[in-house]
């Protein structure tokens, strides 16, 4: 017999594409609660349909009122109520902070049920240090701004970590390959879904690419650490890897070599074992 849930605010992680990795206790939450705070109600709908759930739907973004926020807190504080965004984890450059931090203010209990986000599927997937990472959230979409951020990040000892729109991608990277120059970048797009991609290189290299296959779906952007911060032989592995996706051996170790420091003759020598 499933336990009822205790009041509160539940905030439950849904799929970034494959409905199949949704949880069987994100499941049970979103069966058991009185309602269900989320981005859009039709997409919320349409999950709740395939998984079976029938739940009232209350619409709740980062333009809410502070009414509509009250009466979500209302809800919580006498009977469990979910928060789910679009897709992933709710708070991750989605709505949800502000309620959030007003719930635990009044008291409220708050769980989290963890489950997808697109930027840690990302980064283990892009081959990129991940010992060490910054999450930033979208990149400016003017071009100013965005490069202020990227100078901003660029003494940042970690791989940095981006959301993108592919209408934006190649005007980031152009600003990427100019504003931090040497790194090594990755490109994850439609991730769980049937055409999944992850394509790393140079900002030059992913603007060709995407120039002659204009991309689509939601993107996460991966930018490298500086050079020095890639000084295991770990590290230089899963780069020298990744390079030899999609460049010869030799163009492959020049590029790692410039990234770490690394010996480029021993580098070239790897990469054909490699390849």
């Amino acid at each position: 017999m499933v336990q009822p849930l205790v009041p509160g605010l539940y905030i439950v992680a849904t799929p970034i594409g494959n409905l199949g990795d949704v949880s069987a206790r994100a499941m049970a939450v979103l069966g058991g609660v009185a309602a269900v705070a989320c981005e859009d109600t039709r997409v919320t709908g349409k999950l709740l349909h395939h998984l079976g759930i029938k739940q009232k739907l209350i619409r709740y973004d980062d333009h809410a009122s502070d009414a509509t926020r009250d009466h979500l807190l209302g809800i919580a504080a006498t009977s469990p109520l979910a928060l789910v965004s679009d897709a992933g984890t709710p708070l991750v450059s989605d709505p949800g902070y502000q309620l959030v931090v007003a719930a635990r203010e009044r008291g409220i209990v708050v769980t989290s049920i963890p489950g997808p986000s697109a930027a840690i599927v990302a980064l283990t997937l892009a081959g990129l240090p991940s010992d060490r990472f910054l999450f930033a959230g979208f990149l400016p979409s003017k071009d100013k701004a965005r490069r202020e951020v990227l100078t901003e990040l660029a003494a940042i000892k970690a791989t940095l970590v981006f959301y993108e729109t592919a209408p934006r991608l190649a005007a980031a990277l152009g600003a990427i390959g100019e504003e931090l120059p040497g790194r090594m970048v990755a490109v994850a797009r439609e991730l769980t879904k049937k055409f999944e991609e992850c394509r790393s290189g140079s900002p030059a290299e992913l603007i060709a690419h995407y120039a002659a296959h204009p991309p689509k779906g939601e993107i996460v952007l991966l930018i490298g650490p500086p050079g020095e911060v890639v000084t295991s032989e770990a590290d230089v592995e899963a780069l020298l890897k990744s390079a030899l996706a999609d460049r010869k051996p030799s163009q492959a170790a020049a590029e790692v070599a410039r990234l770490t420091g690394a010996d480029r003759k021993a580098l070239y020598a790897r990469a054909l074992e490699l390849k």
